[in-house]
């Protein structure tokens, strides 16, 4: 049996996934949000709340994109130079797009977390 076919199913699966994520992620932020509005909160609050939750919901579509992306270059493709180029190449532009969206959620670089308050464990309460 060839295993090329499984996994190429299996691939497909996880980009099936991101695409559940972001689709699922996109409704129920929309939902929350028309709730919140209706409630009479806060709109610029609320607002930005939307654009966080949407923000997590392509984060973590992201990442499912990154594996399907891994096994069907490792497992899938032939193993060439450039096909790993390729999948590097691919890995960090979804890196750098999953980055700017941390600098959207949080303010600042995922390595800049604890810059702005106490680090773990220094004895300081947040």
């Amino acid at each position: 049996m060839e295993i090329g076919p499984v996994f190429e199913k299996l691939a497909l699966g996880v980009e099936a996934a991101a695409i559940a994520v972001i689709i699922i992620g996109i409704i129920v932020s929309t939902i929350r949000y028309v709730y919140k509005l209706l409630r009479k909160h806060n709109a610029t609050e609320t607002f930005d709340d939307y654009r966080h939750g949407l923000a997590r919901t392509l984060l973590l579509s992201l990442e499912f994109l990154v594996a399907a992306d891994i096994v069907r270059t490792v497992a899938i493709d032939e193993t060439s130079l450039e096909s790993i180029g390729i999948l590097g190449l691919i890995i960090l532009a979804r890196t750098f797009l999953g980055w700017a969206l941390e600098v959207e959620l949080t303010g600042r670089w995922p390595w800049q977390k604890w810059r702005n308050s106490a680090a773990p464990g220094d004895g300081q309460e947040s």
